[in-house]
């Protein structure tokens, strides 16, 4: 099946059907086959939120020596932050029907969207998928000791991989059962970790560990769950361009997602927050979670088993959508199962020292995904790209390169001198830590100004190679990558 930019797309009667694999790749979503509610984007956001690693992240406010209320503000502005452009991004799906990855193609051009996306989102897929492979693997474990940790995580990841070839339909339907799961999960295990706390509740501390001042330890730690939700904001419109293609649903499509989002961001954080006096320093997530739970570990670590899946099947989902988007001659099914077989790997060299580890993948992604964040919106509302008659342009292979990839690059390179890693410190942290993690606001902002400078000026272009490339009106009629990419399942 050929693939085709606009509404002209043909309808292979997919609809709301969850048992059936799902027949379109990065194709643009027809009019006849845009269903479901904005609600949807509720469950599947709150889903995807109900994650430990939140709480863990938490667990940080002690060592930047914040007061329990500032932990509190930063968490609730963090996550306010990043959920606002999650519902932002969300909305732009349902109002283009076209995936985020497709969507940049807009101010980075047709190949400059190769970098970002190669990056960004294939690498964010597959590292996001171990990550979330790892800690369910763990719980597995924890569960039934006798079960080694890569054949436990080869059970999940084969799950997963099922799930995300069947698709869009089958992933809306599990993530809306496992929001309800999840709800009364992490409810049982917020109200038991903080029962069987002795030390819930904190004063500032300028003794902590990692103590660098109460602002710049509020930025830092407010940067965190930013940080958890910029990660997802390559893909939110991928779960959303199924949407019937009017403004209302568009628009209750954004809040949804914004308060899917918010609500578990805040809410794990702060249980976190709560827990952190009682952290124990080097432990690993699912050790803390056995021990935070007593003699509920089993239910709680079945829920955080639980929850690997409804992070996973948006991972995997959508970083096969990402292999599309780089034109590989692959379909979406071949797709996910590189995704899964490379995540798999990844977590069995992974699996020690997660914490660490997570943070600096959280936040290196975080790092290099802000600007590209800046160029997508300010082109959606500044470059018009939210004028559905220009879908085409998405498509059309000419358009080489646009002046959004400079500001995506402009605003990465400004970021690197605020870079706070533990592998990699610029001069900013090194010499004012007390300034905190600005790294997010220096590279969006950086990236929105160049954009904001250069966006009316034509971009690079080149002859299409065939006439039958470019429509009679100079739209593109198909995307080139080959007929067993997008359109076939």
């Amino acid at each position: 099946m050929s693939q085709t930019p606009s509404a002209d797309t043909e309808d292979r009667r997919y609809r709301s059907k969850v048992a059936a694999v799902e027949p379109y790749g990065v194709d643009h979503i027809p009019d006849v086959e845009r269903h479901g509610t904005a609600r949807s984007q509720f469950s599947i956001w709150f889903a995807a939120g109900m994650n430990f690693p939140i709480m863990v992240l938490g667990f940080s406010a002690v060592s930047f020596g914040l007061s329990l209320t500032s932990a509190v503000t930063a968490i609730v502005l963090g996550s306010l932050v990043g959920a606002a452009v999650m519902g932002i991004l969300s909305q732009m799906g349902a109002r283009l029907g076209v995936p985020q990855q497709i969507q940049s193609r807009g101010p980075l051009g047709f190949f400059g969207n190769f970098v970002p996306v190669a990056y960004i989102n294939v690498f964010a897929g597959i590292g996001w998928a171990a990550v979330t492979i790892i800690l369910g693997a763990q719980a597995l474990h924890e569960l039934a000791p006798g079960i080694p940790f890569w054949l436990s995580a080869l059970v999940l990841v084969s799950i997963q991989l099922v799930v995300a070839v069947f698709g869009y339909n089958m992933i809306h339907f599990l993530q809306k059962i496992l929001s309800f799961v999840l709800f009364f999960g992490f409810v049982l295990i917020t109200v038991v970790s903080v029962t069987n706390s002795d030390a819930v509740g904190f004063d500032a501390n300028p003794d902590a560990p990692y103590y660098i001042g109460g602002t710049g330890g509020w930025i830092t730690f407010a940067g965190f769950f930013m940080s958890f939700l910029i990660a997802w904001w390559p893909f939110a419109s991928d779960y959303s361009r199924y949407l019937p293609d009017d403004d209302g649903t568009a628009k209750r499509a954004g809040t949804y997602t914004l308060a899917g989002n918010f609500i578990t961001l805040t809410w794990l954080g702060i249980a976190g927050a709560l827990l952190g006096g009682s952290a124990v320093s080097g432990e690993e997530p699912i050790e803390a979670l056995a021990r935070l739970t007593g003699s509920w570990a089993p239910v709680a670590l079945i829920v955080v088993l639980l929850s690997s899946f409804s992070q996973n099947f948006l991972n995997v989902y959508g970083g096969a959508i990402s292999v599309q988007t780089l034109r590989i001659p692959v379909s979406r099914r071949t797709a996910v199962i590189v995704i899964c077989v490379l995540a798999y790997v990844i977590s069995l060299w992974a699996g020690a020292g997660f914490e660490a580890k997570f943070k600096n993948f959280l936040f290196l992604g975080a790092y290099l995904i802000a600007p590209f964040g800046a160029a997508l919106l300010l082109d959606y509302f500044v470059g018009g790209r939210k004028d559905k008659s220009r879908v085409d342009e998405l498509y059309d292979e000419t358009r080489v390169l646009n002046w959004g990839f400079f500001a995506w690059v402009a605003g990465v390179v400004a970021s690197v001198p605020f870079w706070n890693l533990s592998f990699y410190q610029g001069w900013v942290p090194v010499h004012h830590p007390e300034w905190g993690d600005l790294t997010y606001v220096v590279g969006f902002v950086v990236a929105a100004g160049v954009y904001m400078l250069t966006y009316h000026l034509p971009g690079v272009r080149r002859q299409p190679k065939f006439a039958a490339e470019v429509g009679t009106e100079g739209s593109a009629i198909a995307d080139p990558t080959p007929a067993t990419t997008g359109g076939e399942r």
